[in-house]
């Protein structure tokens, strides 16, 4: 039978369901290749922390192309100091709500401090349950020449890993400060030496934090895979910042590198004292709002 002797209803239901496949059919995954081709073709990565599935679904939906499942949980979801306290265990449950939430993003894992350092075995250990057990993409790690033979025993499982220099935060009580990484020649040096030993490893981006813009804009242009930087200027290939501190949710951390496209402190502050005083003078709820 053709269309024209459908009802008119039924052949909008059809329409629907044409529309919302072939959107779903458009949708693609973003891969560690579709990543090496924007640094290629020069299109900037975004990338923001995410940490459970409600507001992973969101960033998702809203075109971000990179979510890290980031070892910060330890700070905006657990309230810890630093983010040496967070677990194998912890880091696992999160990533499992996050994937869950995707369709599109490519998933990043950190794989916390202990996890890793100073012992390949048990950093391909972590790696492989990170991946087993929550689906995400790849895994992070922080430091250079010091972790190259974890990052080669992670890669040699074919999980993707992704670099991270200059302020690592779980080096913290080493550098005894959250200040600007690499200003001196000798750190700056190093750190480009570490970049290209985590390419030459096998790392397909790197991540750098909190250093000197033309440093981050010389290492971008080092090697030939993306990096992606937090507080290290416009010259790399992307750029990552913690979606609680760009949604303005976390107000006291305020580094010069932020910026905030949303004051969520106050929004939610709002709705709750709105909703605290219509339950308290029996506002809420109304007759049209019960059975």
């Amino acid at each position: 039978m053709s269309s024209r002797g459908l009802p008119l209803r039924l052949k909008y239901l059809i329409q629907i369901a044409t529309d919302v496949s072939v959107h779903k059919a458009d949708i693609k995954k973003i891969t560690t290749h579709q990543l090496q081709e924007m640094k290629n073709r020069g299109e900037k990565i975004s990338m923001l922390t995410a940490y459970d599935f409600s507001m992973a679904r969101i960033l998702d939906g809203a075109g971000i192309d990179v979510l890290l499942v980031g070892d910060s949980a330890s700070n905006v979801m657990a309230g810890n100091e630093t983010t040496l306290p967070i677990t194998l265990d912890q880091m696992i449950y999160h990533a499992t709500s996050v994937v869950k939430g995707v369709e599109r993003a490519f998933v990043v894992v950190d794989i916390p401090f202990g996890s890793y350092q100073g012992n390949s075995s048990e950093a391909l250990r972590s790696a492989i349950r990170i991946m087993k057990e929550s689906g995400a993409h790849a895994v992070k790690v922080e430091g250079g020449n010091e972790i190259k033979e974890s990052v080669i025993r992670i890669l040699s499982a074919g999980v993707p890993v992704m670099g991270h220099l200059g302020l690592t935060p779980q080096s913290i009580f080493k550098f005894g400060t959250y200040t600007v990484r690499a200003k001196e020649e000798a750190e700056a040096d190093k750190l480009l030496e570490d970049a290209q030993i985590l390419q030459d490893s096998g790392c397909f981006a790197i991540v750098l934090e909190k250093i000197p813009a033309k440093l981050a804009k010389k290492v971008a242009k080092q090697v030939s895979i993306p990096v992606i930087g937090i507080g290290a200027g416009g010259g790399v290939d992307g750029q990552v910042l913690v979606m609680q501190d760009m949604l303005g949710i976390t107000k006291e951390f305020q580094p010069r590198f932020l910026r905030r496209y949303a004051d969520l402190d106050n929004i939610i502050t709002g709705a709750v004292k709105a909703y605290v005083k219509d339950v308290k003078s029996s506002d809420f709820p109304n007759e049209k709002e019960q059975y």
